[in-house]
C-alpha cells in the first residue's frame, strides 16, 4: 500500500497528538510491512509548525516526504486548493489523518481519521474560540468525509458517536497509545533537569501537562495550598509543561501562595528530563478535568510513579486499579490522598508496582498491528 500519512504535530515541541503520531508512524516503519509511506510534513489549514518543513527524520528509513510548506499561508493555499491537494492525495492508497484536519471534499481514496477527544465540543469553555472552531470542523467534515477512525480511548469512541450518531460505530477502532519510553528505540537515557531544585535531592509532588484550563492546575495549586495548611511536609511541587491558553493568571496564582518558593514551574522539557522526573517523583498528580487518553499518567506508571488521577473520561482505562482515582474537584479528598502518601511509604511501593504492571498492558506493538490490520480492511474495502 502507498499510505500518505500527516506528521504535521510532530515537531520537537508536541504535546499528546503529536507524540501519538510519532509513536505509530515509528512503530509502522518499523514494522518490517511492505507498505511505502509518505509523511505529510504540512495537513490541512487548521495546524501549522514550521519546523516541519526543515526537518525531515525518517529519511534514512526509505519514506517520501510531502510538500514542504514553510508559511502557514502558503500550507492553507495549498490545501485549499483542491484540484492542487486532490492530485497530491489520489497518489496514495489510503490517507492518515492526526491533526483534526480533514479534506473538505470526497476523495478517491479511504480516509483514516484519529479522533483524539471531543473537549472542545462538551466544554467549549476550556478553550480558545479559534481552536474550538477549528477542532470542531475538523471533526465534522471527518464524520461527513473519512471512512474509518482511530480512537485512542473508550471515552473518546463514545463522545463521538455521541455528538455523531449518524457514524457507523463499525467504522471506529479503539487503539491505545502506550508510553513513549516504553518504545523498542528509545534512548533510555534519564537527564536530571538543571533547576536548582533537583541539586537539594528532595522529593517532590509532580504533575506534566501543558498549562491549560481542563489540565485543572488551578485546582492542584489549591490542593497543594490546603495540604501545606494542614501541617504537610514541606515537599515541593514541580510542575512540567509547556503554556498552553487562557491561563494568563497563573503565575501571580503560583506568586500569591504563601509557599510559592516551594512551586517550581519548569515549563516543557525534553524527554530525557521527563524521563527522570518520572523516575524520582514522590507521587505523579494528574487532577485533569477532562481526557481523551492521559499519556503522562500511563508514562509515570510505567516508570514507578505512584499516582494518584481524577476518574474523569478516559482516565480509569489507564489507571485501573493501580493508582488513587478521585473526582477533579474534591478538594478534601485529594488534600488526603496527599496526606497519606507523602508518609506511607509501603502505600507508594504497592502503587508503583501495580502502576509498572498495569503500564505493561499498554504496547506499541500491539497498536501498530491493530493499525496496520485497519489500513489493509480499509484498502479492501475501498
Amino acid at each position: 500500500m502507498k499510505i500518505g500519512f500527516d506528521v504535521s504535530q510532530t515537531g520537537p515541541h508536541k504535546a499528546g497528538c503529536g507524540f501519538y503520531a510519532a509513536a505509530l508512524i515509528e512503530g509502522l516503519l518499523a514494522s518490517n510491512s511492505n507498505n511505502k509511506f509518505t509523511l505529510l510534513t504540512s495537513f490541512g489549514d487548521f495546524f501549522h509548525d514550521p519546523s516541519m518543513a526543515v526537518g525531515f527524520p525518517h529519511l534514512g528509513k526509505g519514506v517520501s516526504y510531502g510538500p514542504r510548506h514553510l508559511q502557514r499561508n502558503e500550507a492553507a493555499a495549498f490545501w485549499q486548493n483542491q484540484k492542487k491537494a486532490s492530485q497530491l492525495l489520489k497518489c496514495f492508497n489510503l490517507i492518515h489523518a492526526n491533526n483534526f484536519w480533514c479534506p473538505t471534499w470526497p476523495t478517491s481514496v479511504p480516509i483514516v481519521y484519529t479522533l483524539y477527544d471531543m473537549s472542545f465540543c462538551e466544554h467549549p469553555e476550556w478553550t480558545t474560540e479559534a481552536n474550538r472552531i477549528g477542532c470542531f470542523s475538523g471533526v465534522l467534515n471527518a464524520a461527513l468525509r473519512a471512512d474509518w477512525f482511530v480512537a485512542i480511548s473508550e471515552a473518546s469512541m463514545h463522545a463521538f458517536l455521541r455528538h455523531f450518531p449518524h457514524v457507523n460505530p463499525d467504522r471506529v477502532r479503539v487503539i491505545y497509545p502506550a508510553s513513549r519510553f516504553s518504545q523498542p528505540n528509545f534512548n533510555q537515557n534519564p537527564s536530571q533537569p538543571k533547576a536548582q531544585i533537583f541539586k537539594s535531592g528532595k522529593s517532590y509532588f509532580l504533575s506534566v501537562g501543558t498549562i491549560e484550563p481542563r489540565k485543572n492546575q488551578k485546582f492542584l495549586l489549591e490542593v497543594y495550598n490546603t495540604f501545606r495548611e494542614r501541617g504537610g511536609a514541606a515537599i515541593p511541587l514541580v510542575l512540567a509543561g509547556g503554556k498552553g491558553w487562557m491561563m494568563e493568571n497563573f503565575d501571580k496564582l503560583i506568586e500569591s501562595s504563601p509557599w510559592k518558593n516551594d512551586i517550581h514551574l519548569l515549563g516543557y522539557v525534553s524527554d530525557a528530563e521527563l524521563d527522570w522526573l518520572y523516575r524520582h517523583c514522590l507521587v505523579n498528580l494528574y487532577p485533569s478535568h477532562y481526557e481523551g487518553f492521559g499519556l503522562p499518567v500511563l508514562e509515570g506508571m510505567g516508570l514507578g510513579a505512584a499516582v494518584i488521577s481524577s476518574f474523569s473520561t478516559s482516565l480509569p482505562e489507564i489507571v485501573g486499579e493501580a493508582g488513587i482515582s478521585l473526582d477533579p474537584n474534591d478538594l478534601q479528598g485529594w488534600v488526603e490522598a496527599l496526606e497519606v502518601l507523602s508518609t506511607n511509604e509501603s502505600k507508594r511501593k504497592q502503587l508503583s508496582e501495580a502502576g509498572k504492571q498495569r503500564a505493561k498492558t499498554f504496547n506499541w506493538q500491539q497498536s501498530t498491528a491493530q493499525l496496520l490490520a485497519l489500513y489493509e480492511e480499509a484498502v479492501a474495502a475501498s
